[in-house]
């Protein structure tokens, strides 16, 4: 099971960047390189959370994401999907800084049938820059 961490510091205040990671609207897919336009689709929402289903060619994932501002968290746990298995998903946490903000982004992948195991493996190579330069991507001020 590859878990990858990784963290990065973006100019963004916080609270942009918790905008930035529970947005599942149009700009979703402009922010985040692993999602493509159209593949998002939100099941249920509320305050603090959403059930969604975002991603692409390769892979998709149904989420239920969890979200504490004043903690500085944002969990996201998949519940179904063509490559990842059950304990699978991500952590975010949120630390103002000085002149922006470090998010720790943790990745738990448990690849699911032959594709997943091989994606799985790829990430537990490549992952760590993958998920760092998509981040920081998503999180850069515009």
């Amino acid at each position: 099971m590859p878990t990858v961490h990784v963290s990065v510091v973006t100019p963004l205040e916080p609270a942009e960047v918790m905008q930035r990671l529970t947005d599942f609207g149009p700009g979703r897919a402009e922010a985040w390189a692993n999602v493509e336009a159209g593949s998002v689709t939100v099941h249920e929402q509320g305050a603090g959370w959403a059930d969604i289903t975002e991603g692409n060619r390769l892979g998709w994932e149904r989420e239920r994401y969890v979200w504490d501002l004043d903690a500085g968290t944002v969990s996201a746990t998949t519940s179904d999907s063509n490559l990842w298995g059950p304990g699978s998903g991500w952590d975010y946490k949120i630390t103002p800084q000085p002149s922006g903000t470090l998010v720790e982004v943790t990745a738990r992948r448990i690849g699911k049938g032959i594709k997943g195991k091989l994606v799985g493996a790829v990430l537990a190579i490549f992952g760590k820059s993958m998920i760092k330069s998509s981040t920081a991507t998503a999180l850069k001020a515009r």
